[in-house]
């Protein structure tokens, strides 16, 4: 079975521990999510398989949640280089950086990784910078209901 990342939303501490130490034990990569407001920030970062959430939630936003998640309008479509850095960096920061774990991910020999690492300016400050720009870009002001896609 291929693990999956998932992101879960759950507002009580306890069944929100169970529920990530099952998924673990199956060997998924869990994000928890205490509330509304920090599964939206989490919605739009790329790299989730799935959502698991309690719908009844007094402060979630279905049908807002429902458009952020299938947009009336898909976004445009990026270049295939904007694409292969975006996911070159996506599994890089899976592997925590580890590059022969990321090249045997991509399909791909390690020479190459390094090759295309250099060629996107893709270091190691560059991750980090990607992921807490994509963070601050998605962070909520108030509930689920304000969160833009």
């Amino acid at each position: 079975m291929i693990p999956m990342h998932l992101l879960v939303l759950e507002r009580d501490p306890a069944r929100r521990e169970a529920l990530l130490a099952v998924l673990r034990s199956g060997g998924h990569h869990v994000v928890a999510a205490p509330d509304a407001p920090a599964a939206a920030a989490a919605i739009g970062l790329p790299g989730f398989d799935a959502l698991l959430l309690d719908l009844g939630l007094p402060d979630l936003d279905v049908p807002r949640l429902r458009e952020v998640l299938a947009p009336a309008t898909p976004p445009a479509p990026d270049s295939l280089d904007a694409a292969e850095r975006r996911h070159i960096a996506l599994v890089l920061r899976h592997t925590h950086g580890n590059k022969r774990q990321a090249a045997h991910v991509l399909g791909i020999s390690r020479s190459t990784l390094l090759h295309k690492v250099r060629k996107y300016g893709l270091t190691a400050g560059v991750l980090l910078a990607l992921a807490a720009s994509a963070l601050l870009a998605l962070v909520p002001t108030g509930s689920l209901g304000t969160v833009a896609a």
